[in-house]
Formats: structure tokens, sequence, C-alpha cells
């Protein structure tokens, strides 16, 4: 299976400007990313980034770059830019691997990869993991999905899907366990797909959720998905979450 793995890096973030060059340990957090989809075993890892500084401190390491546009509205428009430069085949397998998953397991890349090169889905495919902590129910910044028996999702929301009539109106379980699944932002397109997708207009359930995979939906195309082949570890947003991506690179080292 070939396939290309391109990280979308912009500099400039709401919550932690420049995350991208944060260190984490001795190398900068793209670095992290960069050497995980190496691993991953796709044919090239190429960064996109609007940002000088980024880009110089990337050829420092020896990765691919390719300078993009700073007015992108989301990482898929940047990536779309790549397939364009870089004139990708229609049916080249693309893999957005963002630039904050310092930890992202490379079993993960291959296998939302290996989810269009099997056909599960035509064009577009992602991956989901069970929920466990109640709390991430019932919180909007932790996408649910629910997905059909073929392995296509059915429908992305923040809010508690599927309902559970009777319990959630107290915002409580009953032992359902098992039946709730969080989105994990990793995708995998065809080349000619991605072309396609970042020029149709937002549609009303995209807006309505901010979440532009309903796009896709609404347009009635395919998303495939599976569980996740390892559990993903949490990205950096905040400095919070940098400050405990740091402690979990240090624990890592003393195994």
């Amino acid at each position: 299976m070939s396939f290309v793995v391109i990280i979308p890096a912009r500099f400039e973030s709401s919550r932690l400007p420049g995350k991208p060059l944060e260190l984490i340990g001795d190398k900068p957090m793209i670095r992290h990313v960069w050497e995980r989809a190496v691993a991953s075993g796709a044919e090239r890892v190429i960064i996109a980034t609007d940002d000088g500084r980024i880009a110089a401190a990337v050829k420092e390491f020896g990765a691919e770059v390719c300078l993009t546009a700073k007015d992108h509205e989301s990482g898929s428009d940047r990536l779309a830019e790549v397939v364009d430069r870089e004139a990708l085949d229609e049916n080249t397998l693309i893999v957005n691997v963002q630039g904050d998953e310092p930890f992202i397991a490379p079993e993960n890349i291959r296998q939302v990869a290996g989810l269009l090169a099997d056909g599960v889905a035509d064009n577009m495919a992602t991956l989901c993991t069970g929920i466990t902590d109640e709390a991430e129910i019932f919180d909007a910044n932790v996408v649910k999905v629910v997905f059909d028996r073929k392995g296509r999702a059915l429908y992305f929301s923040r809010a508690p899907i599927p309902w559970q009539r009777g319990s959630f109106e107290n915002r409580r379980l009953s032992d359902s366990a098992g039946s709730w699944f969080r989105h994990i932002g990793i995708y995998a397109y065809r080349a000619g797909f991605l072309r396609q997708f970042v020029h149709w207009p937002p549609a009303e359930l995209e807006q309505i959720e901010a979440l532009e995979q309903l796009r896709v939906l609404a347009r009635g195309h395919a998303i495939g998905i599976a569980l996740a082949e390892m559990t993903p570890a949490a990205g950096v947003d905040t400095e919070q979450d940098l400050h405990r991506a740091r402690e979990h690179y240090r624990d890592l080292q003393k195994k």
C-alpha cells in the first residue's frame, strides 16, 4: 500500500501561538509528528506550512516542506494546495496528520490509509475510539460519531449521539456502555476527491455543528470509519496540554 502523509502546521494558533516549534524533550513538536509519520511507512511525508520559521526548522532535520498560502480556512484547504502543487495523481492516498499530535501512533496512520486501499470507502476515511469517560459524552468539544455495520459513518455531532432515551434527560447513563464513540481527527482521502471537496460550498449541517466532515455526508458521499488499532494520545491545543505532553515524553524516555 502506497500513501502520502501531509502534515499541516500553522504558526498562528489562537490558543498556543508557535506550537509546532515548542520543544518536547530536545525536539520541536513538529519533528515528533514527522518521525511518527515516517515510521508509518508512508511513501512521502510533507509538512505544509504558511510560515518561514516552521519551514526553516523542518528543513534542519531533513523533512520535506511545502510553503502554502496564509489565507486557508482549514487544514483540508492547505492539503489541497499541496496536492495541486505536487501534481499528485487522482488516486493517490493522502493521509492528513495534524501537526499538534506528537504521539500519534504510526499504526493508526497506516490503518486509515488502509480503509481506502481495502475499499471500505471509495474516497474518504477516518477513525474513532470508544468513549469510556461519561463526561466526554456531554462535552461539546468531544465529537461523537455513529456508523453502520459496513463501517461507514452515519453522522458526526458535538451532541450526545445516540441519545439514550430515559437516561440522558438527567445526564446519567444506564448499563449500555460501549454504545458511544469519539471521532479521532485523522483523515485519508483520494487526491482527486480532496480537490473536489474543498471547492464545495459549506453545508448547512456543517455550519450548525462546526464540523467540516458533514459537508461530505450532506452531499451523499460515504466516509469509511473503524475503531483505531491504537488508543490515541491527547493532542496539544493549550499550554496545559503542552505541559502534559512534556511530562508524557519524559515518562516514555524512562521506560
